[in-house]
């Protein structure tokens, strides 16, 4: 069930972007501030602490890499996985390194979401608004409706994907900690750049400082 949420996530945010395809979704910040402060606050208080059972310095290094890992992603993706999508539209060919970039994060994401059910939240809810916003790109950008389906469906099943994998390779499992340490380095990142690129000049509008303060006591409560 929890594969199928997954990829689920990822055809609803496509639902929702061919409901809105002629118009564009005029709340999308708002959806994105939301998505990023419950993100963050899941990964700050229940990934987080399962890291640090045992305080090392090591495991700071792991976070550390994994920001650093979405840096190198971002170049690739331009920043895709925080709700910006800046890709050549004249160039209607299948775009590799959005999809390689997309994915490997993907997959990353996979990984503590396998025996922590509020990660798994979170992790939907941030699929969501990237999946919206990647089928409406490719919607503007007179993508093929083909490759637009293909891209969209290889990349909900790369969450799904990392999740089985952390449970049937016993090595993966093995390094779950060091794993969620990187994923977690990853999930600082992605989130407070959302919250702060959300917002015009940095500055939040009212509206989206209530998304932001919903989503972290939602996280909370969950």
């Amino acid at each position: 069930m929890n594969y199928l949420a997954l990829f689920l996530a990822v055809a609803f945010g496509y639902l929702i972007a061919r409901i809105f395809q002629s118009k564009g979704l005029k709340q999308m910040p708002i959806l994105l501030a939301f998505s990023g402060a419950f993100l963050l606050s899941v990964t700050l208080f229940e990934l987080l602490p399962e890291v640090f059972e045992t305080p090392s310095k090591t495991i700071g290094l792991y976070i550390m890499a994994g920001i650093l890992l979405q840096l190198v992603l971002d170049f690739f993706s331009k920043g895709a996985e925080h709700g910006h999508v800046h890709i050549n539209s004249n160039d209607k060919s299948f775009p590799w390194l959005l999809f390689i970039s997309l994915s490997a994060h993907a997959l990353l994401e996979g990984f503590p979401v396998t025996n922590n059910d509020s990660m798994l939240i979170g992790v939907i809810v941030h699929k969501i608004p990237i999946a919206i916003i990647l089928a409406l790109f490719f919607n503007q950008a007179n993508y093929n409706k083909i490759t637009s389906i293909v891209f969209l469906s290889l990349f909900a099943v790369m969450t799904p994907l990392g999740s089985f994998l952390s449970t049937e390779i016993e090595w993966l499992t093995a390094y779950e900690t060091e794993i969620n340490a990187v994923a977690i380095g990853v999930f600082l990142h992605v989130s407070t750049t959302i919250l702060f690129e959300s917002s015009k000049d940095h500055k939040f509008n009212l509206a989206k400082l209530l998304a932001i303060i919903i989503g972290v006591a939602m996280a909370y409560f969950i």
